[in-house]
């Protein structure tokens, strides 16, 4: 069982990911391994829509919306069955993430087989996972409490007429940047031991969140700094390798999804004032252009993500499959010994 620091697990985690990614190569293996390793780790593209909000004047400038009560009702159900998908697909990624980190350990390529294994454990998990997500959600509202109450203040004496005070807007706005900062640093450290520590304990060895990380404890106070330098270099290189996949792919993405965005431009001007025939072949196309900007753009993420996401995961199993020996075990299998040779009499 090999032992790596935070520094030396580095390359090592990248000559697995080449081997099990691109040795051997083919297109379809690839892309279900990279969508996999993209959704897992949480690498999205985030769709930002912006609306123009219309402006009013006048004595109907503040007129509240009028709602029946089945349109509130509506409302309602909409938003609960919105949450509830989302628990749901939560959910179905965590079971995701327990068949990832099994292909991997094992240099497998199914995910079938491993989605079916670990139902009970991914179960448990999902639970603590909604649980810890809980209790920071209440953390965020009782940490912004004050400061709602005092932002809400310099509106309400500004719109009176008052001098906005900027000195008391500072006064509120850096100390609510700095705990947002600590808020979502602690964030991403217990989901860094949720996932790359605790998962693997669970998965292994059937134990509930609270045991696995009775487990993991020893480990990270024996080596605290070994164990500092990892959190680090795991949010930190992530991000490096982002940035300079970006600088290196920006210009070829920008010429081929302009060539896009031009033709179907192009398609608009043409059939701008059509009608008829003629408008419903100018919806025709702008439904095939944006699905086709939508199927590219999925492409584009998981092909230049998905190595990056399944580094992030094959640094996290090297790491820790050096003090965790069930871990280890399965990375490194000891090599069979030789039979022994009878002595000649």
């Amino acid at each position: 069982m090999n032992v790596f620091s935070a520094s030396q697990a580095v390359s090592p985690a990248i000559d697995r990911t080449k081997r099990y990614l691109f040795h051997p190569f083919e297109w379809s293996t690839y892309l279900k391994l990279a969508a996999v390793a993209c959704i897992t780790e949480g690498f999205s593209a985030n769709l930002n829509f912006s609306s123009k909000q219309p402006s009013y004047s006048g004595a109907g400038a503040s007129t509240p919306f009028n709602l029946s009560s089945e349109a509130i009702a509506l409302i309602v159900f909409s938003v609960l069955a919105c949450i509830a998908l989302c628990i749901f697909i939560f959910y179905l990624v965590t079971r995701l993430r327990f068949a990832f980190f099994h292909c991997l350990a094992h240099q497998t390529k199914e995910i079938r087989p491993a989605w079916r294994l670990y139902r009970a454990q991914a179960l448990q998990y999902f639970k603590a996972n909604l649980v810890i997500g809980i209790i920071f959600l209440c953390i965020v509202l009782l940490a912004a409490l004050p400061f709602a109450f005092g932002f809400y203040g310099l509106y309400q004496s500004s719109r009176s007429g008052g001098q906005f005070d900027v000195v008391r807007f500072l006064l509120l706005l850096l100390p609510f940047i700095a705990i947002v900062v600590f808020i979502s640093l602690a964030a991403c450290i217990v989901e860094v031991v949720l996932h790359d520590f605790i998962l693997p304990r669970m998965a292994l060895e059937n134990l509930s969140c609270l045991q696995a990380w009775d487990a993991v404890k020893p480990s990270i106070n024996a080596e605290k700094g070994s164990f500092a330098m990892y959190f680090f270099l795991r949010l930190v290189l992530p991000a490096v390798a982002m940035m300079a996949l970006f600088m290196v792919a920006a210009i070829p993405l920008l010429i081929v999804f302009g060539i896009l965005a031009l033709t179907e431009v192009g398609f608009n001007a043409l059939l701008a004032d059509a009608t008829g025939v003629g408008a419903f072949i100018r919806v025709f196309f702008d439904v095939m252009f944006g699905l086709i900007d939508l199927g590219l753009g999925l492409f584009v993420a998981f092909s230049l993500g998905g190595p990056i996401a399944t580094w992030i995961r094959n640094y996290a199993l090297l790491f820790y499959g050096g003090r965790y020996a069930a871990l280890g075990d399965i990375l490194f299998p000891a090599l069979p010994t030789a039979p022994a040779v009878p002595e000649a009499p």
